[in-house]
This record gives structure tokens, C-alpha cells and sequence, in this order.
């Protein structure tokens, strides 16, 4: 028996992850502390709201193409294998076609920003597409994916400002070591079953120096937001959601110090506090004035 429209439209909205905003608002997060930074206070509301939703759209599409390029081995998966694909409650020629719906509705939105912002965009389209296939010949595509996860930051002052700066790149940078380590955690959770069907990620590469390697990557992420703090001149607030950031890398530390599947999925999943904590102390440092209001 096929499915019904009801269960198609919600194989379609799993397959988008409507129902698993936590990758949303891990990219989300950043992206608002990135506006909210650049503009110096509240962004433009039509950017803001172009950001939002092209968040939202970016990385649904992105799932699409990664469950598209993982069809095949999904199933053998323990955390995986009920995916609409696998399970076949979505054929591969419906994905093809929510993708291309999704990747217009991402360039209709992308067109209301700048020239600048438009031409990153692309860029960043083409690494977000290239991410899911890394996996099967290098052991970083949580690299791949810091990069793609972190685009929405220079592309944000790009919007706001019409170019970047040092603190957009620093911010990124903070960014892209933040990503890794937290989807090294989330690689962690499939690392049996990656081994066996021949995917790889940093959690196979690090193998048992995963944790020390997760924390450097912490520690190093919290330097790069402090020295952004300095550079940029902050006060008190921006240092008070690092430290809380900080504050959540020694929990999750401890969450991970038996390397079991749900602890370290738990882990992963309380980056979007940290995230938040970057978004409140953007919001702390300048409160909700506009351009000019400091």
C-alpha cells in the first residue's frame, strides 16, 4: 500500500527535519549574533527577516541533499535507517524535486540581499552541496560543514555593511572550530556503525583522543571569541556569553567521559545553548537599538 497524502506530507516535512529544529537553530544562532554585530544593534528588519528565513530553507535543503547522497546507506544505520528515503516513504525523484522548489525559494530570498551578499551566497551553496559526499573520501567533513554552518556570518555583515571585516572572520573562525567539534560529537554517535559501512568523519580519525581533541577545539573556539571581544572593543556583555559558552563545554566534557551514544548525543545537542549564549551576549553587548544607537 502506498502512503497517504498525510503521510507523505510528513515523510517530506522528516525529510526537511521540520521536526528536528536543532540544526536550524545551531545555524540560526550564530548567524543572528553575526547581524546583530555588524548593525551594532537590531538589523534591518527586512535582513533579518531574509536571514531567518533563508536559514530555515538553507538547511533543509541541505538535509535533502545529504539524506539524497546517504540513500544508500541510511539503512544500515542504527540512528538512521528511518529515513523517509531508506524507508521509501519519499522516492528519489520527490527529493529531486522538494530540492529544486527549496533551492528556488533559497534564491528568491537570497535576491533581496545585496550584490556582495548574493555572490557569497553562491559560494556557500556550492559547499553546503559538496559536504555530504566528503565523507566517503575524507576523514573532515565536519570541516566541510563548520565552513558551510558558518557561512551565514559574512554573508550577514556582507548584508548590513556591503563587505566584511576582521571581526566577521574572526567570528567565523570561532565558528568553524565550534562546528567541528560539536559534529565530531554528533559523528560520535554513529562512529560503530560509520566503521562498518565505510563512512568516515573525525570521530573515526581521532578515535580515542576524541575528547581531548573536542576540548582543544573548545578552548580554542572560546580564545577566538575573546580575542573578537578585544579587537572589537566589547564590554561586559559579549564576555558574559562566552563564559557561558564556556561554562557548557565543561557539561558537555562531562556528558561525553564515557563515550556512550545517548550522552554523547546529549552533548550535541546542547550546542544550541551555546549558540543562544553567543546570540544573548551580541543582543547584551548592544541591545536592540539601530545602526548608530550604542
Amino acid at each position: 500500500m502506498g502512503v497517504s497524502a498525510v503521510g507523505k506530507i510528513h515523510a517530506i516535512a522528516r525529510l526537511m527535519r521540520v521536526d528536528r529544529p536543532v540544526g536550524t537553530l545551531l545555524l540560526l544562532w550564530p548567524t543572528l549574533a553575526a547581524l546583530w554585530i555588524a548593525a551594532e544593534g537590531l538589523p534591518p528588519i527586512g535582513i533579518l527577516a531574509a536571514f531567518v528565513a533563508g536559514t530555515f530553507l538553507a538547511r533543509s535543503a541541505g538535509c535533502v541533499i545529504n539524506d539524497i547522497a546517504d540513500r544508500k546507506v541510511d539503512g544500515h544505520v542504527e540512528r538512521t535507517r528511518d529515513r523517509p528515503l531508506p524507508k521509501g516513504d519519499v522516492s528519489l525523484r520527490e527529493a529531486l524535486a522538494l530540492l529544486v522548489v527549496l533551492a528556488a525559494l533559497c534564491l528568491a530570498v537570497v535576491l533581496t540581499l545585496n550584490v556582495p551578499t548574493r555572490w557569497l551566497a553562491l559560494a556557500g551553496a556550492g559547499i553546503a552541496a559538496a559536504y555530504p559526499f566528503l565523507k566517503r573520501w575524507t576523514h573532515w567533513p565536519q570541516a566541510a560543514l563548520g565552513v558551510a554552518f558558518s557561512w551565514g556570518i559574512p554573508m550577514a555583515f556582507a548584508a548590513v555593511n556591503g563587505t566584511t571585516n576582521v571581526i566577521a572572520w574572526l567570528l567565523f573562525g570561532a565558528s568553524l572550530l565550534w562546528i567541528v567539534a560539536y559534529d565530531t560529537l554528533y559523528a560520535m554517535v554513529d562512529r560503530d556503525d560509520d566503521l562498518i559501512v565505510g563512512i568516515k568523519s573525525t570521530a573515526i580519525l581521532f578515535g580515542n583522543a576524541d575528547r581531548a581533541v573536542i576540548g582543544a577545539l573548545q578552548l580554542a573556539t572560546v580564545g577566538l571569541l575573546l580575542g573578537l571581544g578585544v579587537v572589537a572593543g566589547f564590554a561586559h556583555g559579549w564576555y558574559f556569553g562566552v563564559a557561558v559558552a564556556l561554562g557548557l563545554f565543561v557539561f558537555q566534557q562531562r556528558l561525553i567521559k564515557n563515550r556512550h551514544r545517548d550522552a554523547c548525543f546529549k552533548a550535541f545537542g546542547n550546542n544550541v545553548w551555546v549558540g543562544f549564549a553567543l546570540f544573548a551576549g551580541a543582543v547584551a553587548e548592544f541591545g536592540v537599538a539601530g545602526i548608530g544607537e550604542r
